[in-house]
């Protein structure tokens, strides 16, 4: 017979196995956030200001729980998210503040999702995909600082706002709607430390609103759960390998969540989240005005989420 430590322990992992969902967060867990999205050259548009479609394409995949300790947790088979960005962001070309440019930009998100969980069969029946919550901010963006032998370093401010605009039934404990407002603001800044060599990080707060709204099969009797705050960035690091064409290099993620989950104002306690990946990346340039990345990740030194590899695809296109 199981402990009831061990039957304590399951279901406190149940609760919190969408956190390890970027785009299907309930009740507690985190909204969807840019995790491994951007990458290279992330400090300023390709092709200075003007208007820009962005397509990503995510390819997400896991067959393992951890728990606030890092350990496993037998609850997952297997669970299997394709995410759809179509972003479209206008920069200007008049200076606001100190020299910056304003901007906006615009996420629209699709999700689909796919779920083996054989021990917790409520998770495959309480799941949907469809329309997540649509990402729109303010930018400010620096021209390139510039170097006898071209641009030394380049950055940008950005407002984001993440809207709850996506699917959501509180029925369903995954959705692809979270069901309440985050505010998300980052600074990204690309160093080139030769003209052929970059460094690149786009570094995150992530504030949520409560969830007037939970999920009736996690929280049967609460009026109101809210989300821990945290950090995450993206890192990534190339090398030009054919001049105007060709980079390779490696590309990243960490996110660490600071305060506990809230249930009608009570702190729920080793409900933090935690996530490291790293792995190799590519850029083609078709053009000055359309470009496309590559960039696969593996997750290690996980709490609280799934752990598992993510393949991202972005089409880059100015018009």
């Amino acid at each position: 017979m199981q402990s009831a430590g061990y039957r304590t322990r399951v279901v406190g992992a149940v609760l919190l196995l969408l956190s390890m969902l970027p785009s299907l967060a309930p009740g507690q867990a985190l909204p969807p956030v840019n995790l491994g999205f951007t990458t290279f050259l992330d400090g300023a548009p390709p092709a200075g200001p003007g208007l820009y479609f962005q397509e990503y394409v995510q390819y997400y995949t896991a067959g393992i729980f951890r728990d606030q300790d890092g350990d496993r947790v037998p609850l997952l088979d297997s669970l299997d998210l394709w995410i759809s960005l179509n972003q479209l962001i206008y920069q200007s070309d008049w200076n606001l503040l100190l020299g910056a440019k304003p901007g906006l930009d615009l996420i629209v998100p699709l999700v689909g999702i796919d779920v083996d969980a054989g021990r917790i069969p409520v998770l495959k029946n309480g799941s949907s995909g469809g329309l997540g919550d649509i990402v729109i901010g303010p930018i400010l963006q620096w021209d390139p600082i510039m170097g006898a032998k071209g641009p030394v370093f380049m950055h940008r401010l950005e407002f984001q706002n993440i809207v709850p605009t996506g699917n959501y039934d509180n029925d369903r404990i995954l959705n692809p709607g979270s069901n309440f407002y985050s505010f998300n603001p980052y600074w990204a800044g690309t160093v080139f430390i030769l003209p052929e060599w970059t460094a690149t990080g786009r570094f995150h707060y992530l504030w949520n609103a409560k969830n007037q709204d939970p999920n009736k099969v996690q929280f049967a009797n609460a009026g109101d759960t809210q989300a821990g705050q945290a950090f995450h960035f993206n890192y990534a690091s190339e090398y030009e390998v054919l001049p105007k064409r060709l980079r390779l290099g490696v590309n990243g993620y960490y996110l660490k969540q600071f305060t506990n989950a809230q249930v009608d104002g009570d702190g729920v306690s080793n409900s933090r989240e935690q996530v490291f990946a790293v792995g190799p990346g590519a850029l083609y340039s078709f053009s000055p005005n359309d470009h496309l990345f590559f960039n696969a990740y593996f997750e290690s030194q996980v709490e609280n989420r799934t752990e598992g590899s993510r393949f991202n695809f972005r089409w880059t296109h100015k018009f």
